[in-house]
């Protein structure tokens, strides 16, 4: 029988940003001279985030639950496991994420940034918003006591 471990969050303050539903996040550094990221997401179990795409270099953990990656068409891609840790190059397939059952917690450094970190799409894979070092210092900042 498996044994389900849940990461203990009790000092962390998860944030919401309005409009992007099924999504928590917690920054943890933005270094701008270094170009880096630092950040836990918290995805809803048996659900999926808006449409996106990489645009920096990144790599994971997941800490909790298990991350389930969807192609755009919603077709299960792949399920990354509690321990998962993926490296990975910028750009990329257009993807939602969700948790399984169990909300996924996962730790993402953005490594080398020069743009946006995401791109959040459309339904028809049109740029609707982005994220990077600029926004993330900002809610950085609005996360701080």
């Amino acid at each position: 029988m498996l044994v389900e471990h849940r990461f203990d969050d009790r000092n962390i303050t998860w944030r919401t940003i309005e409009g992007f539903d099924h999504i928590a996040y917690h920054i943890l550094s933005v270094d701008e001279e270094a170009r880096i990221v630092d950040l836990l997401f918290r995805f809803a179990a048996h659900e999926k985030i808006a449409l996106h795409r990489h645009m920096a270099d990144y790599k994971t953990l997941v800490l909790q639950g298990e991350l389930r990656i969807y192609r755009p068409n919603g077709e299960l891609k792949e399920i990354r496991s509690v321990g998962s840790y993926v490296s990975a190059k910028a750009g990329g397939e257009p993807h939602t994420e969700g948790g399984g059952d169990c909300d996924a917690v996962v730790y993402f450094t953005n490594r080398d940034v020069q743009g946006p970190i995401y791109e959040i799409l459309g339904p028809a894979n049109e740029i609707v918003a982005t994220f990077g070092i600029p926004e993330f210092k900002e809610l950085l900042e609005a996360q701080s006591p």
